[in-house]
């Protein structure tokens, strides 16, 4: 076995940090140390997952079945997300499974389209999908970078500061401009710092699958009955 971590073993880390981060936005209040320190964590998942959407279709056997799998799992994961996220189901926001279905046809996109202004068209429309969904326009890009840039770290580890830095600063600017002052505004935003800690965890991946074979399926079953269990607690057990 090589050094390093599987990809079972980076999608286990994914899941971890992905549960910390959800019952953080559920029972922790965001503007306190340990809210920002679970988000912070929280922050490994998005990108961990772009970056096996990137592996998945440079590996897939079928693209039409990655996509289709995608898709299913969107509409399934849809209402638990939405109740989870406000009380109640409903159509939107759209959850991240949607958006790394976007960035698996982006990826596509570059692949099959050979005129380069629709190809790029055709992108960018996605990217505007994305708007509604969770993880938005970064997580379609992050699919992309992970795709184009693959192994060149020092670029992909600039990506994710540059990416982190600008979630912050929107982040504070937004909670400034609803009154917070400065320091306050900061300590409700820095946990997207954390997406950083992709650039050293990321790289450790040695390229074998690892696990069981149930293992690609992990996140996707994980991902809806997490929700729909912490839902249940938020807005059921709990009020």
């Amino acid at each position: 076995m090589q050094k390093g971590l599987t990809g079972f073993q980076l999608k286990a880390i994914a899941i971890i940090a992905m549960f910390v981060d959800h019952i953080a936005w559920a029972f922790v209040d965001t503007g306190t140390l340990l809210g920002q320190m679970m988000h912070f964590v929280g922050r490994l998942t998005g990108p961990t997952m772009c970056f096996f959407i990137a592996e998945g279709y440079r590996k897939t056997r079928s693209f039409p079945r990655y996509l289709l799998r995608l898709g299913v799992f969107a509409l399934i994961s849809q209402l638990p997300f939405t109740y989870y996220s406000m009380g109640r189901p409903g159509l939107i926001p759209l959850n991240v499974i949607y958006t790394l279905a976007l960035g698996l046809l982006a990826i596509h996109c570059l692949e099959v389209i050979p005129n380069e202004g629709q190809r790029w068209a055709v992108i960018a429309l996605l990217i505007f999908l994305s708007m509604w969904a969770d993880w938005s326009v970064f997580g379609v890009l992050l699919c992309l970078a992970f795709y184009t840039k693959r192994d060149d770290w020092p670029r992909l580890a600039f990506v994710l500061t540059v990416m982190a830095v600008v979630l912050t600063v929107g982040q504070t600017a937004a909670k400034m401009s609803a009154g917070l002052g400065l320091a306050t505004a900061l300590g409700h935003s820095w946990f997207h710092l954390g997406m950083v800690l992709n650039a050293i965890v990321l790289p450790l991946y040695n390229g074998e699958r690892g696990g069981p074979s149930w293992g690609r399926w992990m996140f996707y079953v994980f991902y809806p009955l997490h929700l729909a269990v912490i839902a249940l607690l938020r807005w059921r057990f709990l009020v």
